[in-house]
This record gives structure tokens, sequence and C-alpha cells, in this order.
């Protein structure tokens, strides 16, 4: 099944492309079917849309758009055909967090929501709907491709054979890196202000179970967490996925019409509603708000840090110990308060990999210094903390070597087998799918062979 040819017979496309012309509302450009790949055509439109959408993203093609866009659209139906056959899905969850990403990313580029829609001729909804199918589509071809590179595993000799044969001026250059350790402290939230904000949240789920209002308008009203967009619905999750204290109450909900307890997390202060349980999964909406804190409080927290900090160039303190007894930043606090960079699962960081807080000061101090206390945004939970940093190592821009950039190579050596398997893969679906490009869109130098018989 998986070499199974997809076949759309010519009488078929002809009249596909003439339902469409005559479907679509009147343009200044008639649309037209620029290629077919299996028994799905790419429109003129399609690729328009496209071309416009990676625009507003900045993204610069790599040669003549009406040539690298319908091959890219062509590339992606045959990994989403594969994902079909292979049955694999994304969450929801995921796709609405991106969607929200890029809107948010529009409407500060462009200025307001009303210049988006006047951009991107759509209006939100439309728009977001769009943007979800696009998203969508990224993450099943992601998830495709996984699945066809999981083997790739580079041994250190095939590492060490790839780097001795890369010509001299190939050899990557490696930006500065430095890697750092780090303490935190939460300000202390007032009593009051905490109270208030729960009783905002025993009136909101009040209003629910009355009847009185609905939740997800109120999630959209009131919600302090990016799920706001979508009513405060998360998607499914299993148990594991959220925090546990949100979790244990999101999982013993049964009733949907019914609002849960407040329940408080790292995050802030929430409220939940069951959408739906499949299985060892739930969907739920929610509504967190987390309570502000003033200068005051935020001053005091950098005090108290400042004399931690002495405490810790007078010696009476190793860094260390700090970050294990009074740091409150649990990602790091348990490993001497290293900061661990999610992309590549080392201790290194280029500067901009870095919270821009905490970069600004990194960049003007010698190893073995430790900042003043400072306040920043915690990137995660979205609330002030402050914070002292110590810069522990500091690595040169450099040529890439063996002995230091190992890990960097390995990776780059599997990226390169990945890039060749899933080129190999791409070409072979190419001959065992049907492919009609058609006249003034098959003049290019495509990426991959075989679409041009």
């Amino acid at each position: 099944m998986r070499n199974r040819k997809i076949i759309l017979p010519a009488l078929a496309i002809a009249a596909l492309s003439a339902v469409y012309a005559v479907a679509q509302p009147s343009k200044n450009v008639i649309d037209e079917v620029a290629w077919v790949v299996g028994d799905e055509a790419i429109f003129r439109s399609d690729i328009e849309e496209m071309y416009q959408q990676l625009r507003s993203e900045g993204e610069v093609l790599p040669g003549d758009p009406y040539c690298v866009l319908p091959e890219r659209i062509a590339v992606e139906k045959l990994y989403l055909h594969q994902a079909k056959i292979d049955t694999i899905e994304v969450p929801e969850s995921s796709v609405n967090s991106n969607v929200d990403q890029r809107i948010n990313y529009f409407i500060a580029n462009l200025g307001s929501k009303e210049k988006v829609e006047e951009y991107f001729r759509k209006s939100l909804p439309q728009l977001r709907e769009s943007l979800r199918e696009f998203t969508r589509n990224n993450y099943t071809i992601s998830e495709v491709q996984k699945e066809l590179t999981k083997d790739i595993k580079a041994t250190p000799n095939e590492v060490r054979k790839f780097f001795d044969a890369l010509p001299a001026d190939s050899i990557p250059y490696v930006p500065l890196q430095v890697e750092t350790q780090i303490i935190t402290l939460n300000p202390n939230v007032p009593r009051q202000e905490v109270e208030d904000v729960k009783a905002r949240l025993r009136d909101y789920a009040d209003r629910v179970n009355r009847g009185e209002a609905d939740f997800s308008t109120l999630a959209i009203m009131y919600s302090e967490d990016g799920s706001f967009m979508q009513g405060g619905e998360l998607g499914f999750h299993g148990r594991g996925e959220w925090v546990p204290e949100f979790s244990n109450v999101a999982f013993n909900l049964s009733d949907p019409k019914k609002v849960s307890r407040i329940v408080e997390t790292e995050y802030g202060y929430h409220i939940i509603q069951l959408i739906e349980k499949r299985g060892d999964q739930a969907n739920v909406r929610h509504i967190l708000l987390t309570p502000k804190v003033s200068s005051k409080d935020l001053k005091d927290a950098t005090s108290r840090l400042d004399s931690i900090r002495k405490e810790i160039i007078g010696g009476a303190i190793p860094f260390d110990e700090g970050a294990r007894f009074i740091s409150q930043d649990k990602d790091t606090r348990n490993n001497r308060g290293i900061m661990m960079n999610q992309n590549n699962g080392s201790s290194r960081f280029q500067m901009e990999e870095l919270p821009p807080q905490i970069a600004a000061r990194v960049e003007k101090m010698n190893v073995g210094d430790i900042s003043e206390a400072f306040v920043m945004k915690d990137p995660k939970r979205n609330k002030d903390i402050a914070v002292i940093v110590r810069l522990t190592n500091r690595i040169e821009g450099h040529r890439a070597n063996l002995s230091d950039d190992y890990h960097m190579l390995k990776e780059i050596y599997e990226n390169h087998k990945k890039q060749e398997v899933l080129r190999e893969w791409v070409e072979k679906k190419i001959k065992d799918t049907y492919v009609r490009i058609e006249d003034g869109w098959n003049n290019c130098d495509f990426r991959y062979s075989g679409w041009v018989k």
C-alpha cells in the first residue's frame, strides 16, 4: 500500500479546474491549476497565499517563488499522504499555541488587529482557521520526517570521518558561547492581592455554575494564559503533561457543567472546566489569574539577593549551595543553578539564546563574576522575579574542533544524514505518484528530480 500510485484521470482534473474557477469569487486574475499531485490540485491562489504569508514572516526564498513554492506544496502533499497511511495525528493544543504566537507576531509587527485583517484580506477568525491548517500540516510533516529518520544515530568514528573530510573553508564557525548559573527569588505577594484574585475566580465560577455566564467567554475576557484566545481550552493532554496540582484536579472532574475549586500552581491561580475525557487523556478549559506584585515587593527581593551575593563573594556561601537551598527556580536549583539550553540539551548558550535581561549582564562580565541583583520576566511563568547570575565559562568564537564542539558536529552530521534519507524518500515517492505540472509552471530548476517526466 505504501508504494501504490495515486492516480487522478485527466478528465477529472479538467473538471475540477473548471468547477473551482466557477466557484471562486471574481478576481483580477482567474484562479488556475498549476500542479496536480496524486488526486489533489495546487492552485495559483494556494501559491499566492503561501507567498504572502512567508513574506509577512520575513522568510527569504532561495529562488523564484513561483518555482520554489509549488514544489514545496507538492512535497508537503507527499508527506501528508504518508501521514494518512501511518495514521499520524498532532495534538490540537500544540497547534493552537503556535497559531496564537503567529497572530500575536502579526499584530505586533503590523500594529493592530484591524491592520492584520486588512493585510491578509481576512477576518481574524478566518485567518486563525487558515493558520490552524497550515500549522497542523507543518506539525504532521515534522512527525512523518521524525519517523523516517528515527534510526539515524552517529558514532564517534562517523563524526570524526565527517569532520576530517570537511574542507577547511567549510568547517563551521562557532560564535561566542557562555555557561551560567542563576539564583532566583520570587517577590512576596501581598495577602490581600491573593485574596482579591481568589475572589474574582470564585465569582467567575459561581456565575458559570448558576448558568449566568459562559466559561469560554470569561476566559477570553479575563484569563492571563495564552489559551485565552481559545476560550481557555488546552486540548487533549495526558495526566503527566500538566503540573501535578493542575492535573490532579483536572482529571478528577466529571461534570462538564461545573467548575472546579480554585487551584494554585507555580503559574498562579486557576479554575478549570472539563470538556471531554478520552481514555487516559482529558481536554479542559481554564482561567488563570496571577497576583500582581508591587515595585516595593520587587525591591525587597532584589535587596535580599544582593545580600546573598555579598555572602557568596565573601566566601560565606558557595554559589552552588545558594542555588540549592535559596533559589526558587525549580529548573536549576537541583543542578547547582546551572542553566541548560533547551535547544541543544547542553549548558552552552549563544548570547541570543539567553533571556535578554541575562544576556545584557553576562555580555559585560568576566568569568567568575556575579551580577548585582536585577528584575526579569520569567519566560516560562510570565511573572517578575529577582535574579543574580554568575558567568562560569566563556568560549570565544572559533572554528569548530572535535574536542570542544563534538556534540555540535555530531548534530550537523546527523542532520546531513537525515536530509539524505528524506531526499531519497521524496524522490522515490515522486516516482510512485501521479504528477502533472501545467505549462508555464514547469520551466524551473527544481530541488528534487523526477517531477517532469
